[in-house]
């Protein structure tokens, strides 16, 4: 059946970052795809609410504790997810801060600070994934929260785009070399969605400009990345591999 093959069940998913926006909104559809959730934040507090909720609904979800910033709260984390559910088979990278400013004012510590989340980010936590997954014989999938912005350029968002640009290499590297553990890896590249944190920007009369510059004339609604995010982590694109996946409306064909 076709249905099946986008049938989670069986499988955990860890989703960094999952206390607001993306993350929250992939780890619901993940957990109703079937999926056992390891929602993950740096404070476990913030996450509660949505284990509670997956939970409530049916489903089976835990809170661990996980900055991808530091190697040892990444292992630490996957140890937690381990002794309570097992090995992580689907692994969510959506993790990522942005700090937009214009490039003379950009600091090196803010870009360093933005490579070490989004990029390092990561690649500390694909790493610990993949080791513990070809430890197990065990395969897997990886499917990291890219950006239109690694495709294309927009003023203001140098850091934010190089670490973007490194994810979408990364990705395409990773496939190469875990494709023989049957460790998948993917990434979606989002557009502008409607988000707590992006709703001023877009309510204001410069927001309303850009939305109308936009092919599509609207923003991305979270819950349209659930089924790209499914596809990508479940039977049904057992084939696909390294592939970068623009969910924006056709958004990235217009920038530079």
């Amino acid at each position: 059946m076709v249905n099946e093959r986008f049938s989670l069940a069986g499988k955990v998913a860890l989703v960094t970052g999952a206390s607001s926006g993306i993350g929250y909104c992939l780890a619901h559809g993940l957990a109703q795809a079937g999926a056992t959730i390891v929602a993950s934040a740096r404070r476990i507090d913030r996450i509660e609410a949505l284990v509670h909720d997956i939970n409530n609904s049916g489903g089976k979800a835990i809170a661990v504790a996980m900055d991808v910033t530091s190697s040892d709260s990444v292992r630490e984390a996957f140890d937690a997810a381990a002794s309570e559910v097992g090995v992580c088979d689907i692994i969510i990278n959506n993790a990522g801060i942005a700090s937009p400013a214009p490039f003379l004012e950009t600091d090196e510590a803010s870009m360093d600070a933005v490579l070490d989340t989004n990029f390092k980010g990561i690649w500390r936590v694909s790493q610990e994934a993949a080791r513990r997954l070809a430890e197990a014989k065990q395969p897997g999938a990886i499917v990291n929260i890219a950006s239109i912005l690694g495709l294309g350029a927009l003023p203001g968002y140098s850091a934010y785009a190089a670490s973007k640009g490194a994810v979408i290499q990364l990705t395409r590297t990773l496939a190469n070399d875990l494709m023989r553990y049957g460790i998948r890896v993917n990434a979606i590249a989002p557009g502008w969605f409607e988000t707590e944190m992006s709703q001023p920007f877009f309510a204001s009369e410069k927001g309303q400009a850009a939305i109308r510059s936009m092919p599509s004339r609207r923003l991305g609604q979270l819950d349209e990345l659930i089924g790209p995010v499914i596809m990508l982590a479940s039977e049904a694109g057992s084939f696909v591999n390294g592939i970068v996946l623009p969910v924006d409306g056709a958004h990235h064909t217009r920038l530079a």
